[in-house]
């Protein structure tokens, strides 16, 4: 039976290899039924939500992993944002207007979709600094895009796989830490299992189970693999926090706003929820302000 909404972490026993593997159904769902975008960028959208979660599996402490492309073609801007305990939230943004769904043959052209453009990794932990790296977005695919960051900004082979259709996005990576062992020994090890991981097809990745998976690929090579870890889609907004943000634009200006719109609407644009602001909000908001101030 397929597992629904997990990652789960795993390690090659005897190597210096390690790995995780994810399954985005309902919260993958529910973060595309918020918008409307075309079918292909949908599928897209899974890609970097799979993404935010395999690379999400490596944070050691409280923070948040977030994945970003911009380019310039009909998708300006991706954002997927994986924070602890495997909650995800993304957004896309494109011409929808002018968008030509039947141009785009794959899901996973990501040049066709994006044009040229750069990918960036951000890992900002709750405890120390902010980490970015940033590459020029030159494969084909996402999948590319990740291995060749790894590569150049953090010195790790990596091996990603993933595929989405249009209610499942499913992924899988393996990565080789710094060796330990045999530098030969090691460098083996790592073509074998890369070799191994280039027969999983597409199908079942979208249709077996992270067991399944895994035998499927690495029945005779010692894989131990974690207990599975919830993903849910999940917006960090808030009443609070979206007082804070009105608060810095003043009081005068949002009561203004409300003279002439009747009321001041913020709608968060990763889960659709909208904040209502009518004039006596506004002047309560600023009164226990300057009551907290003083």
């Amino acid at each position: 039976m397929k597992n629904q909404d997990i990652l789960q972490r795993f390690l090659f026993d005897g190597t210096d290899v390690r790995g995780a593997i994810t399954t985005l159904s309902s919260s993958y769902r529910d973060i595309i039924d918020l918008h409307n975008y075309p079918q292909t960028v949908s599928k897209l959208f899974g890609e970097f939500l799979v993404a935010a979660s395999l690379i999400g599996a490596s944070l050691k402490q409280a923070g948040i992993v977030t994945v970003q492309a911009t380019g310039d073609g009909p998708v300006s801007t991706i954002m997927a944002e994986c924070s602890q305990g495997q909650k995800l939230r993304g957004i896309v943004r494109g011409d929808w207007d002018s968008f030509d769904n039947s141009s785009v043959s794959s899901s996973n052209n990501l040049s066709k979709l994006m044009g040229l453009g750069t990918l960036a990794i951000t890992i900002e932990p709750e405890q120390g600094e902010r980490y970015q790296g940033i590459v020029k977005m030159e494969a084909a695919d996402l999948s590319g895009c990740l291995e060749h960051y790894f590569d150049q900004s953090a010195q790790l082979l990596t091996k990603i796989k993933i595929s989405v259709d249009q209610s499942v996005a499913s992924g899988l990576l393996i990565q080789q830490m710094p060796i330990t062992q045999d530098f030969e020994q090691a460098k083996d090890d790592w073509q074998h299992l890369c070799t191994l991981m280039d027969t999983l097809k597409s199908n079942e990745q979208l249709e077996l189970s992270h067991n399944d998976q895994l035998y499927r690929l690495f029945h005779e090579d010692n894989v131990r693999l974690f207990a599975s870890q919830p993903v849910s889609f999940f917006c960090s907004c808030s009443l609070e926090r979206t007082e804070s943000a009105l608060v810095s634009l003043g009081e005068d200006e949002l009561l203004e706003t409300c003279k002439e719109h009747g009321l001041v609407l913020i709608t968060c644009q990763f889960c659709d929820q909208q904040y209502r602001f009518t004039e006596n909000a506004i002047k309560a908001m600023f009164n226990t302000k300057t009551n907290i101030l003083h």
